[in-house]
């Protein structure tokens, strides 16, 4: 692939929208399509009039998020955001505008603010916590059971998910359902939307932040306002939204696409179910195909530098391409057995700002897939495969809905 200068690249016309990857039939498709153009790292459009390098390769996207001197996760050294020609009520504010979260920050700061995360994870109780997630999996299967249909999106993963999360941070169940939408707002593509999120989620955090400074408990709120290492309610409110809106998003994704591929792949479902794939194997072959965020931001070129053959200029956005660097040839082989185990995929990324929270999402999905395949032993899905709809975001792919229809369950008799 020869070198193109930047300045034809901003000439370019018809780039691909980010969106069109994660709100498509086959995003494979879509990212090969980028990759037969460009190569492994593409220009694509955030919104009109902002670019960004897609990076899809296995390798390159281990290079940006493993080199903290070249590329930075502050979005202050975004170049399009300096100059104004990002739009200060963009919708790309909620996921790409800088905050002080350990997200957006590098070195020393990245790592006095990661550590209430990583605090936070060695602080839970695995087994009250999977004790929870079984009583509220049985609890919302319970809820459908004798009725022969449901909703596994809208009546079980993201319930699961979000009464699960608001549990860890002692949200009370007045404001989950509010919680709820409003963090599929943040993750969406609707700036208007977005900013009504922010503002209900913060009214949300502010009530869970002040009863818990009349009573103090030991949620995840509590042991933020403690932390010594958070300077202030700004802090504490940008480290619990980091890991609220990452906890809710991944495990519901994760959860809905394992459902998902059970009811639309017969070859998957077929090996989960006949014993030959294990579910925690299960689960990784998931993450390698659909990963709970396909395209995560974003990093930020802090020297000009080339990446793949094309000319990166300090100030540029990189967007990470989980989804199809998990798809990369070069770390997969052709024999099916050997890439049974294999969990060298990026769901989770990699470097520094790897996700903390690996342990606790895998065993919440796991309750909830494995609740599911014994409650629900012939469930199917309702509607053609092609017709699942996706909930609309540059960033994250997770199905609008997954209607299925099962047995009822028989009431007993009194």
């Amino acid at each position: 692939m020869p070198t193109t200068d930047r300045r034809r690249l901003m000439e370019l016309t018809g780039l691909m929208p980010l969106s069109a990857t994660t709100g498509c039939a086959d995003p494979q498709a879509a990212y090969r399509e980028l990759q037969d153009s460009w190569g492994g790292v593409a220009p694509v459009e955030l919104e009109p009039g902002v670019h960004a390098w897609l990076v899809m390769g296995h390798h390159e996207l281990c290079q940006v998020v493993r080199n903290e001197q070249f590329f930075s996760c502050d979005s202050a050294n975004w170049r399009l955001l300096q100059e104004g020609i990002v739009a200060p009520d963009s919708g790309l504010g909620a996921m790409m505008f800088p905050r002080a979260s350990a997200y957006f920050a590098d070195g020393d700061q990245h790592r006095r603010l990661r550590s209430p995360l990583d605090d936070a994870i060695s602080s839970l109780d695995e087994h009250r916590l999977a004790r929870f997630v079984r009583a509220t999996c049985a609890d919302q299967i319970n809820s459908f059971a004798d009725r022969g249909t449901a909703d596994l999106i809208g009546e079980y993963a993201a319930v699961v998910s979000i009464m699960t999360v608001a549990g860890l941070f002692g949200v009370n169940q007045d404001h989950q359902a509010a919680l709820r939408v409003a963090l599929i707002a943040m993750f969406g593509a609707e700036s208007e939307a977005q900013a009504a999120a922010g503002k209900e989620v913060e009214r949300i955090l502010g009530d869970t932040m002040n009863a818990r400074r009349t009573v103090s408990s030991d949620d995840l709120t509590s042991l933020f306002m403690r932390h010594s290492n958070l300077r202030g309610d700004a802090e504490v409110a940008e480290a619990t939204v980091l890991m609220m809106g990452a906890g809710y998003e991944a495990v519901t994704n994760w959860i809905a696409h394992t459902l998902r591929m059970m009811l639309s792949d017969a070859r998957f479902a077929g090996r989960l179910r006949g014993g030959r794939l294990g579910l925690d194997d299960a689960l990784d072959e998931v993450l390698w195909r659909d990963p709970p965020m396909p395209n995560m931001p974003a990093r930020y070129a802090l020297v000009d530098c080339e990446l793949a053959g094309h000319q990166v200029q300090r100030g540029d956005a990189l967007i990470l391409g989980m989804a199809a660097a998990n798809a990369d040839q070069r770390v997969h082989t052709d024999d099916p057995w050997l890439e049974i185990g294999n969990r060298a995929h990026l769901a989770w990324s990699a470097g520094p700002h790897a996700c903390p929270a690996q342990r606790p999402a895998r065993m919440i999905t796991r309750i909830a897939v494995d609740t599911a395949l014994h409650q629900l032993p012939d469930v199917s899905l309702a509607i053609p495969p092609d017709e699942v709809q996706w909930l609309p975001s540059p960033w994250s792919r997770c199905p609008a809905s997954l209607p299925v229809r099962f047995t009822p369950r028989t009431r007993p008799r009194n």
